[in-house]
């Protein structure tokens, strides 16, 4: 099992930071089948003020590429992207284009 701990900042409006954690709470079916499908055992969202930490934990055959993969040629997760990038902007590190952000772990107690 490997974690991968990334980051995001929603667009600082708070109608659409409530609108955003509304779709958060169901998300669409293919997206969850979409996430699980390539290899995400578990994926979790938190939030404080408009910045954005996810944490996820996939099997040791999850890619970062195999998913951007599967979600280029998936019309849905498309769909879905281009609908989030409305309550979504990237970090003031971030690249051209790129959105969530891997974060750096800098502690760990069990290490202690």
């Amino acid at each position: 099992m490997k974690r991968y701990c990334l980051a995001l900042d929603l667009v600082d409006d708070a109608t659409l930071i409530a609108e955003y954690e509304k779709y958060h709470e169901q998300i669409w079916p293919e997206i969850a089948e979409s996430i699980k499908g390539a290899g995400v055992e578990d994926m979790e969202i938190y939030r404080i003020s408009n910045r954005l930490f996810m944490i996820m934990e996939t099997n040791d055959d999850f890619s970062f590429e195999r998913k951007a993969e599967m979600d280029a040629n998936n019309p849905k997760v498309q769909e879905w992207e281009t609908l989030m990038w409305k309550y979504q902007q990237a970090l003031p590190i971030a690249k051209p284009g790129e959105k969530w952000i891997f974060m750096d772990k800098i502690f760990d107690l069990k290490q202690q």
